[in-house]
């Protein structure tokens, strides 16, 4: 059961092949791309984060060693006990660590009492014994708990940044060491780290005072709110330590960044790079491989369309080929010169349209034919692939006439449409006879019927052929008289055969031909025909004795047959219809 529901709509196959062939190059370009570009990212960022890093830990290194020989050196300063009169040596010693050690501003050393002993300064006065007292002092109250302790950052004058160092001796009568150190030495450090072409470092104490920066402006405004997203870049770093962050600096730039500590001030070192200069090579990659995808896409739709003209172009041809063909128009040729299957295919098509044609002539010659030949006469007809059997020729034929028994009365009595029924089922049970027998069926004369055997096509003992078709065409018209008489038509059929000579072929004009035969025993047979009864079947000489003893033939007077001179012999098929041959 065919289904209503509305068919999709056709894609054309131009689409299908342009998609199909783009995408077979584009993709596989655009999953290179993007697969180089995120291992490139990767790579770049490891490597930017493996940068940043190293440098925050040397930065951290170097201020490590910076504050650990400072402590070092007060150390050196404080490992001896105090003496009750002025200490000579001290000074000179302390006047020789100013000398050389240039980031120490000025030493202060204190005894065990909290009193101050020896002040040396680059730039005030020199003080020995003062006997001031610094036991309250902040630093000298750190020392004495963590040994070594270490001040906030301060800057003297607005101008460099200083941090105070206390370091107390290992016993408490050696009393403590307090130096006031310069920065400077921190800020040149931090100041000297280039990350690639901009990118810079910064130091932050334990709590988020900017220590050291590259801007020291920074550094002397000591605005903690305006370091902020110095602090927040820090704490995005601590998190992921070890790894390259991203965030935003004082100027809201984005940027990468890696932290490293300094384990004696717990200050912090952030090395940074500008996220735009970090990645520039990937950006640049990124672009490079843009422009290869564009250009490549630009090829491959060039390709795509050129290809797909090639392959969708011939199947164009082919399709308007095989509507023609189908139309009917089997001398239609499809020239195709691919070199490949769809020319094959072309030349399929055209030995298709080629076998058509030869089908289609074949077909129309044995409908030509069938007009006036048996099926199975047209059929061989048309097998001998050769009409001159067509031709006019004198040959031996029997020639069956046969019509109907008061058929001119029934006529005049019965309605036309009795007339054509009865006609029709009267045909249909004559042609099936003569078909079966290989007979030639010349014509239809209302009732009356001219069969020809033994021509075109010769046959085996044609005359026998003829009677045993005469029989049986007896035996199928019965059955159709005895129903017509029970319908009140008196009807009977009568059968006449004659063998003889007769010259057989195509006769007509341009526009219709039909076949037939011409001459005495064309005659004779339908004079016999008209002369037979109702059931009789008449036969001349010439069969009866072709005949022989095949079938029983009963030998009748002769009788005057109009157009003949003499008394014409005749033999009739046994009467009863059971004497046909089996």
């Amino acid at each position: 059961m065919a289904s209503d529901a509305p068919k999709p709509p056709r894609k054309l196959l131009f689409a299908k092949y342009f998609v199909a062939m783009f995408a077979a190059v584009v993709v596989p370009l655009l999953v290179a791309g993007a697969s180089e570009a995120w291992l490139g990212y990767r790579d770049q960022r490891a490597r930017l984060s493996e940068l940043l890093s190293l440098e925050a830990r040397l930065a951290a290194a170097e201020i490590q060693n910076f504050l650990e020989g400072i402590s070092a050196q007060l150390t050196w300063m404080v490992h001896l006990p105090w003496s009750s009169g002025a200490d000579e040596r001290r000074r000179l010693d302390g006047l020789r660590l100013l000398r050389q050690v240039p980031s120490i501003m000025s030493l202060r050393l204190i005894d065990g009492g909290g009193k101050e002993r020896l002040f040396v300064s680059r730039i005030g006065l020199n003080r020995v014994e003062s006997g001031e007292d610094f036991a309250s002092d902040p630093s000298v109250v750190g020392a004495a708990g963590q040994r070594v302790w270490l001040g906030p950052v301060t800057f003297q004058g607005g101008s460099e940044p200083f941090m105070t160092v206390a370091v107390a001796g290992n016993r408490s009568a050696v009393g403590t060491a307090v130096a006031e150190v310069n920065l400077k030495f921190i800020w040149e450090v931090i100041s000297a780290i280039r990350v690639g072409r901009t990118g810079e470092a910064y130091v932050l104490d334990r709590p988020g005072r900017l220590v050291a920066h590259p801007d020291i402006s920074l550094v002397l405004r000591a605005d903690e709110s305006a370091v902020r997203p110095l602090q927040l870049l820090r704490a995005a770093a601590a998190a992921q330590a070890g790894q390259a962050i991203a965030g935003r600096d004082l100027d809201g730039q984005m940027v990468m960044a890696a932290m490293a500590t300094i384990p004696m001030a717990d200050w912090s070192v952030i090395a940074k790079q500008p996220l735009a200069e970090a990645l520039g090579p990937i950006y640049g990659a990124l672009w490079r491989t843009g422009i290869l995808l564009v250009a490549s896409a630009i090829l491959a739709a060039l390709l795509a369309y050129w290809l797909t003209q090639r392959m969708v172009g011939p199947i164009r041809l082919l399709e308007d080929g095989v509507a023609r063909i189908g139309a009917g128009e089997f001398g239609h040729r499809i020239h195709l010169t691919t070199g490949d299957e769809l020319e094959r295919l072309a030349e399929r098509l055209n030995d298709m349209a080629g076998e058509l044609a030869l089908s289609q002539e074949r077909s129309e010659r044995i409908g030509r034919l069938k007009r006036f030949l048996a099926p199975q006469v047209a059929e061989l007809v048309d097998q001998a692939g050769d009409d001159r059997v067509l031709d006019g020729r004198r040959v031996e034929v029997v020639v069956v006439f046969c019509d109907l028994r008061g058929f001119t009365a029934f006529s005049a009595r019965a309605a036309p449409e009795v007339i054509i029924s009865a006609l029709s089922a009267y045909y249909d049970a004559l042609d099936r006879v003569i078909a079966a027998h290989g007979a030639t069926l010349i014509s239809f004369l209302g009732d009356g019927v001219m069969v020809l055997v033994n021509a075109p096509v010769a046959c085996s003992d044609p005359a026998l052929r003829a009677v045993t078709m005469a029989c049986e065409m007896q035996a199928g018209v019965r059955q159709l008289l005895s129903e017509w008489r029970k319908a009140g038509h008196e009807l009977g059929f009568g059968v006449g055969l004659a063998m003889g000579p007769a010259t057989v072929g195509r006769i007509g004009s341009e526009g219709r031909f039909d076949y037939t035969a011409i001459g005495n025993v064309v005659n004779l047979a339908a004079r016999l025909c008209a002369s037979a009864k109702d059931g009789e079947i008449l036969v001349d000489r010439e069969a009866a004795h072709a005949v022989g003893t095949a079938v029983v033939l009963v030998e009748q007077e002769a009788r005057a047959l109009k157009g003949f001179d003499q008394r014409v012999p005749v033999f009739a098929v046994g009467a009863s219809p059971s004497n046909a041959p089996a």
